[in-house]
């Protein structure tokens, strides 16, 4: 196990286990790292009485949630994928924040714009 210290002082250990290495961080950093990776996405609705999720709403966070994860690991901005999809970036913006839901045109235009960028 080899320990090195980081940028910002915190101590980062890399291990290998079964052939993978992995890197071991305080629990504190780890955390905020998290929340950053999912500081955009739109939250869930919250459960009616039952505990149970508007089906609707629901879905339209889910798919929100899938193109902007797609988007991000792309590397592409929203005004990128929106000009590769051919829609209006506001349009986008407001698919991936869950507010509005893609019609299957629009959901067709973009899943063709994230395949052909994947190609790329």
């Amino acid at each position: 196990m080899k320990t090195n210290p980081h940028r910002n002082g915190k101590t980062v250990k890399r291990i290998s286990i079964k052939e993978k290495r992995l890197v071991m961080i305080e629990e504190s950093p780890c955390e905020s790292l998290l929340r950053k990776v999912h500081v955009d996405e739109p939250d869930l609705p919250p459960p009616n009485a039952d505990g149970n999720y508007p089906a609707l709403e629901t879905l339209d966070v889910l798919q929100a949630r899938d193109i902007l994860r797609a988007r991000r690991k792309l590397g592409l901005s929203q005004a990128d994928l929106a000009r590769r999809a051919g829609i209006r970036p506001e349009t986008l913006n407001r698919i991936e924040q869950g507010r509005n839901q893609a019609s299957v045109p629009t959901m067709a235009k973009i899943d063709k714009a994230l395949r052909a960028a994947a190609e790329e």
